[in-house]
């Protein structure tokens, strides 16, 4: 099954770049589908590989920060091509 996923990754701490830009050069280089806007970054792909990657990502940043939060939005369809008709 194919998803959408839109992540925000926020680290509470003064030197969050690092952190931020880790997990999506990461997220670049895990051959999923990767849209990326100031606000948050998309991935899309199959359920069972983007959830193992995020699964493994996560940990990788939780473990870089003292504390963060990581909102995460799911939807069941590749929405990558997704273009606003307005």
């Amino acid at each position: 099954m194919k998803i959408s996923v839109e992540l925000t990754l926020t680290p509470i701490q003064d030197d969050y770049e690092p952190i931020i830009i880790n997990f999506i050069k990461a997220m670049r280089n895990s051959g999923l589908t990767v849209l990326e806007n100031p606000l948050s970054t998309q991935v899309y792909g199959e359920y069972d590989r983007v959830m193992q990657i995020l699964k493994d990502e996560v940990e990788v940043a939780f473990e870089a920060m003292d504390r963060g939060l990581l909102h995460m939005k799911l939807v069941k369809s590749d929405r990558s091509d997704y273009e606003p008709h307005f």
